[in-house]
């Protein structure tokens, strides 16, 4: 199917194009992003007018817990560890396959209305939450949670291998990790398990990673290490590692995670609900490492909107540093867009609107109040526009939402279905 967007304001978010452009057409050919140009002549199947609209890439969240939607706004007062083992892990003991299929979709639908079109999920009944993401039409890179509390590691790999050998190649919408829930929650062999089978694939390897002071403390601990750093240096060397957190490391042991291949996943609204503290993100990106944006699963994020990430992100680093001049709107805007795409290794396909890429893109309408009158744009959309502000979202050339309405999922059914979810668990 061909689609022609006519007359956008294009924010692109490639290096190679103005930042902003005025009156440009986008024409899209099936999946992929064909031509860029200004008023393009061509009989397609459909015509999107974006006359005073901003299009973009669509957002990429690259640290989330896909199903836990249905836990959303039960952390209040509670440390990570209680809630977890406490209130979160004995519920999650009473999720149907059916239950993860229904709370994912209900996570899918959240990220079209507020505009993201990527995400990185670690969980577990993982073949569920693939098939919501398929049905949706969200693209996901995802993982089966690997550790080994209670000695059933190497089935968890198992599980992994089968979902990888089903989906690769079939599903260009999916793809995979190697999800390692963190170092506290297993063992040196494991670990050194996972890293074969990382490798065995070439997959990136995912992992949570000094969310808290008690995490680092356990980490030292039970590894018998200085800084939990050295576990990244000893058993990470040479792979494409994406750490989820990353609040709790000083200065230089930042600038001994630059020498390694790492990419960070900054998830600020979840790690003050938590309170973790925040994450020195100015220190790593002047150390050279690309930090993405992440939201936590909605139980500790509250929400997938990450417009609303964006909005945390440039504030605390201005406000904890001292300094206004700290991450600019448009460096924001990269770490949901490009910088997502680069910390899942998905830079080629998605990130920037470039001709070749995926057509993954969003349309943004910012005629509210709120927004007027533009005197910057790109901190409009970083400190001023919210998900609903979303008009249209499209992935892989399919649109999934137009003009507010979801074309392929039934948001009422899903939520009443979700709502009886958690009232059946809580119990």
């Amino acid at each position: 199917m061909e689609i022609l967007i006519k007359n956008a304001n294009l924010i692109s978010m490639s290096s190679k194009r103005p930042q902003i452009e005025e009156g440009v057409d986008i024409l899209i050919e099936d999946t992929k992003i064909k031509r860029i140009d200004k008023d393009i002549k061509e009989d397609t199947e459909k015509v999107i007018d974006a006359t005073g609209k901003v299009v973009m890439p669509g957002l990429i969240n690259t640290h989330s817990h896909v199903p836990m939607s249905i836990f959303r706004e039960t952390v209040d007062g509670y440390i990570t560890q209680d809630w977890l083992e406490h209130k979160i892990w004995p519920m999650e003991d009473r999720l149907t396959s059916e239950d993860i299929y229904d709370a994912s979709m209900l996570s899918c639908i959240e990220m079209i209305k507020t505009g993201t079109t990527t995400i990185n999920d670690m969980y577990f009944m993982t073949d569920d939450i693939i098939k919501a993401a398929i049905d949706s039409g969200v693209r996901m890179q995802t993982t089966r949670t690997l550790m080994d509390l209670t000695g059933d590691g190497d089935t968890r790999i198992q599980e992994l291998e089968e979902l990888i050998k089903e989906y690769t190649n079939k599903e260009e919408t999916i793809s995979f990790n190697i999800g390692i829930h963190g170092f506290y929650t297993t063992n040196a062999p494991y670990i050194e398990k996972c890293v074969q089978f990382a490798k065995k694939y070439n997959l990136p390897i995912h992992i949570h990673f000094c969310e808290n002071a008690k995490e680092r403390e356990d980490i030292k601990n039970q590894y018998e290490v200085e800084s939990p750093v050295e576990l990244i240096k000893r058993y990470f060397k040479g792979m494409h590692v994406i750490l989820a957190h990353s609040v709790k490391l000083a200065k230089e042991e930042i600038r001994e995670l630059e020498k390694e291949n790492v990419y960070v996943s900054h998830c600020p609204v979840s790690n003050l609900k938590l309170g973790c503290g925040v994450a020195k993100v100015m220190d790593m990106q002047e150390e050279g490492i690309t930090v993405s944006l992440g939201t936590d699963g909605q139980g500790s994020g509250s929400n997938l909107d990450l417009f609303e990430t964006m909005k945390f992100t440039a504030l605390l680093q201005k406000g904890m540093e001292e300094n206004p001049k700290n991450l600019p709107a448009y460096e924001v805007l990269k770490m949901a867009t490009i910088d997502g795409a680069k910390t899942l290794r998905l830079e080629e396909q998605i990130g920037s609107i470039e001709e070749e890429k995926k057509a993954d893109l969003i349309m943004i309408d910012l005629n509210e109040v709120i927004q007027k009158p533009i005197n910057n744009i790109f901190a409009e959309i970083v400190y001023n526009v919210k998900g609903t502000n979303v008009e249209m979202t499209m992935v892989n050339g399919k649109i999934l939402m137009e003009n507010r309405k979801l074309l392929w999922v039934k948001e009422d059914e899903i939520c009443k279905k979700c709502e009886k979810i958690i009232e059946r668990i809580s119990k």
